[in-house]
This record gives structure tokens, C-alpha cells and sequence, in this order.
């Protein structure tokens, strides 16, 4: 006998199918983009299986925002990385003329 629930995968190639329309209305450089969206819910495939949802949309939309907190992890960690080489110091020696206001003059012409 065959399986009497479609698998995840089959799931997620069904409502791509039914995202056609709404794809093809995309401006050229959005459509990477929407195809990134289902391939980072096809990564999580073997846990949006297990999650067993009525409607795989949950299982996407879940997918999409681990993928997408992962990437922002990785952003962070590199901007950290960048700031730490440039040694970012607020207490580096500085021209005199950047370390100074000069006061301002009253309207009388006094400080």
C-alpha cells in the first residue's frame, strides 16, 4: 500500500505551484528572492514533516524565520569580527582639533 499522507516535500511543491501566479507578478529582482523563501523551507524539511500541520504555510513561514535568524546571527558575528580588526577605541588619540569645541559667543560678543 502507499502512503496516505503526502509527503513535506510534496506538500511544499503543491503550494509553490499555487504561488505561480503571485511569482510571475514579481519584478525580476524580487523572484530570487521568493524562490530563497521555499528553498530555506525545503532545508527544513525533515522538521516541518514531523510538525505535521494541517497547512504547510505554518511549516514555511517557520522555516523562513529560523533560516532568517540564522543569517542574522551570521551578520552580526562578522560585524563584530570587522569592528574588532579596526580596534573601534573611544579613547584613541585624536587631532587636537577634533577633540575640542570651540565655545560659542554670546549675541553681545562675549563667551
Amino acid at each position: 500500500m502507499g502512503r496516505t499522507n503526502p509527503t513535506f516535500r510534496d506538500r511544499l511543491d503543491r503550494l509553490r505551484g499555487e504561488f505561480g501566479d503571485y511569482r510571475r507578478a514579481l519584478r525580476r529582482r524580487d523572484k530570487p528572492h521568493f524562490d530563497a523563501l521555499f528553498e530555506h523551507a525545503r532545508a527544513h524539511a525533515d522538521a516541518c514533516g514531523y510538525l505535521n500541520y494541517d497547512s504547510p504555510v505554518v511549516a514555511v513561514l517557520l522555516s523562513v524565520a529560523v533560516e532568517q535568524e540564522a543569517h542574522i546571527a551570521d551578520l552580526e558575528d562578522r560585524v563584530a569580527e570587522l569592528e574588532a580588526r579596526i580596534d573601534i577605541d573611544d579613547g584613541r588619540d585624536l587631532p587636537e582639533s577634533q577633540t575640542t569645541i570651540p565655545e560659542q559667543q554670546g549675541a553681545d560678543g562675549r563667551e
